[in-house]
């Protein structure tokens, strides 16, 4: 039944309709009963619904019959956000073919170019598909021509309407039309499978998504990971078909995509886009397929995270709940990664990565809303390269591991090729607020006479912070924007040392570009004084650069009149009431200590 097999992914810009489109084709299907139906039903997170995003890629399996014959049609719906560009990569490599959804009111954006490359460099059978034609706004041959220009894709695009349903039985016999059934491994004559993602349930595991790639992986058979150097054999002890729930069966063949549970309690035991092969087979048997595993192996690349920050409890009994909640965060993200840190002010935390500022929000917001923690988090910042005056290099991330200025050489921050797609009449204050952010232009093109792609090397230190609204905000929302780490490039920068009460608050440390260390002194000054209410004492802020206080500013003390009680009588009683209180305030300044709220770390993250 090989032949009657469809892999396939939905990819797209941001908001171009791809969850909509997946609900109309499992509607279509009867995949999902109708009084089961919902809106991004593939969607199961509370975030997703909330915000409209995809934040996983989901998996499912179809049924359809066409011309009398029964096909399955295995479907992969991918995020859309830059931010979880690593999703559609790693589930490239399961497919055959991907539908490249397009918003005919948007028409071609900078996600649409990227996830398009993405599929093309896999060898991925594109099906373009212009969506949301029933709008007015819609401008269906204009998007049209965007495709076949720019993206270079030839095949004549479908048109449908996923929020009315228009379109979709076209789309479906397109699919199985234009997309190849997988591919036979003929070098391979043992069972082998590809895991192109897994997530953890308490009750069984890890719960693992493969797709078979040649015999069959059956119930009860031994395998072991290919990658893997304990060569350590597992069990299969559940196998079955994704649908909206996991259908157990007794076999799944070459070709099929399904999932598997063998009792693997730590998810990092399974690296995704590894190959688990029979356990049984002999070494000359394994040789014969040797070089067709390496190749499938290397496809995948190790997710790493570009943005960096510490996440604190506030109150320091939380810490184990913390890590705690990390640790079964991890286990359904396994792009988070986090270790253990400390500071002087905020105490026990962890050190976290991220792969982009939303990524570090999806997070901080779901160890808040399903761990019911209290939680603080810091500046995000990216890493360093810097080169030592011994010229050993070392990759620095957080602000207490910048070495001293007579120990370093040069200093090289990380790059990103940055692709914005704007309106013309918009382009002018695409360039300038992308020059604020450091940004160089690279190359401009026009996808047609209204709209233009430019092209910037902007610092990923840049990016992560108001990037996004200053781009939307400039463009009236019609400017997008997609990027990618490129490399390293020297930078003049410097560490901006915060001190609150003369002591050094690390948490608040900042790494800035030489040129705009005093405008950002006096923002982080100007949120600092706002937010840290006022004590007995004078608080005095003060900002550090290269040894020198470039910046500063005073929380006055709160007054207290010391004087009410003091109806007449002799002047010197006053004095020495007045001089008593100012004796107690220094001594108060000398021992106490600055309560920071947790709205100052909010306030910071806005900067």
């Amino acid at each position: 039944m090989i032949d009657k097999i469809r892999n396939f992914c939905i990819i797209a810009h941001i908001d171009h309709g791809k969850s909509t489109l997946a609900d109309r084709l499992l509607e279509y299907t009867n995949t999902v009963p109708k009084r089961l139906m919902q809106q991004q039903i593939l969607d199961s997170m509370d975030l997703e619904r909330e915000r409209g995003i995809t934040i996983r890629s989901k998996t499912i399996r179809m049924e359809y019959f066409h011309n009398n014959q029964k096909y399955i049609l295995n479907l992969i719906d991918t995020p859309g956000h830059v931010d979880f560009t690593y999703e559609v990569v790693r589930v490239v490599n399961a497919c055959e073919g991907a539908i490249l959804v397009v918003d005919a009111t948007q028409g071609v954006e900078a996600q649409t170019l990227s996830n398009a490359a993405i599929a093309q460099r896999a060898g991925l059978k594109i099906l373009p598909v212009v969506n949301k034609i029933d709008l007015s706004n819609a401008d269906v041959e204009t998007t049209i021509q965007q495709i076949r220009d720019f993206l270079k894709i030839t095949t004549e695009p479908i048109l449908v309407s996923a929020k009315l349903g228009y379109g979709i039985d076209v789309l479906l016999e397109k699919i199985i039309d234009t997309f190849p059934s997988p591919f036979v491994y003929s070098e391979l004559n043992y069972a082998t499978a590809l895991v192109f993602d897994a997530f953890y349930d308490p009750y069984r595991f890890v719960v693992m998504y493969v797709k078979v790639l040649s015999s069959e992986i059956r119930k009860n058979m031994y395998f072991r990971f290919y990658s893997s150097t304990e060569n350590k054999v597992y069990k299969v002890e559940e196998v079955g078909y994704i649908k909206l729930e996991l259908n157990p069966t007794d076999s799944i063949s070459y070709g099929e995509v399904g999932y598997i549970i063998a009792g693997i309690k730590d998810i990092h035991c399974v690296k995704i886009g590894d190959v688990i092969i029979d356990a049984n087979i002999s070494e000359q048997s394994l040789k014969k397929g040797l070089d067709k595993l390496n190749t499938i192996v290397s496809k995948h690349k190790e997710t790493k995270p570009f943005v960096f920050a510490g996440i604190y409890p506030l109150s320091p009994k939380d810490y184990d709940h913390l890590k705690t909640s990390l640790q079964k965060l991890h286990l359904t993200d396994y792009s988070l990664q986090f270790k253990p840190t400390s500071s002087k002010i905020l105490g026990a935390g962890f050190h976290c990565g991220f792969l982009g500022s939303l990524h570090l929000e999806i997070v901080k917001e779901r160890l808040e809303r399903e761990y019911n923690l209290d939680i603080i988090v810091t500046f995000p910042n990216v890493e360093y390269k810097i080169v030592l005056q011994n010229n050993q290099e070392k990759f620095v991330n957080t602000y207490s591991d910048f070495p001293e200025y007579h120990q370093i050489k040069k200093i090289y921050e990380p790059i990103t090729k940055t692709t914005v797609v704007t309106p013309l009449e918009y382009l002018s204050n695409v360039i300038e607020v992308c020059k604020q952010f450091r940004g160089e232009v690279l190359s401009q093109d026009f996808i047609d006479e209204k709209h233009v792609i430019v092209e910037f090397e902007i610092p990923l230190s840049e990016i992560i912070v108001n990037f996004f609204d200053a781009i939307k905000s400039v463009s009236k929302g019609y400017a997008s924007f997609d990027y990618e780490q490129i490399g390293f490039k020297e930078a003049d920068l410097v560490k901006l040392e915060v001190l609150v009460n003369n002591e050094l608050v690390d948490s608040f440390c900042y790494i800035s570009h030489k040129d705009k260390a005093y405008s950002i002194a006096l923002k982080i000054l100007e949120k600092l004084k706002k937010t840290i209410p006022r004590h007995l004492f004078t608080i005095p802020l003060q900002v550090r650069c290269q040894g020198k206080i470039i910046a500063r500013e005073d929380i006055p003390a709160l007054k207290k009149d010391v004087l009410a009680k003091c109806y007449g009588g002799d002047v010197t009683r006053k004095r020495k009431l007045l001089e008593k209180q100012k004796e107690g305030k220094k001594r108060m300044k000398q021992i106490g200590s600055v309560e920071i709220p947790k709205e100052t770390f909010i306030e910071l993250l806005k900067l």
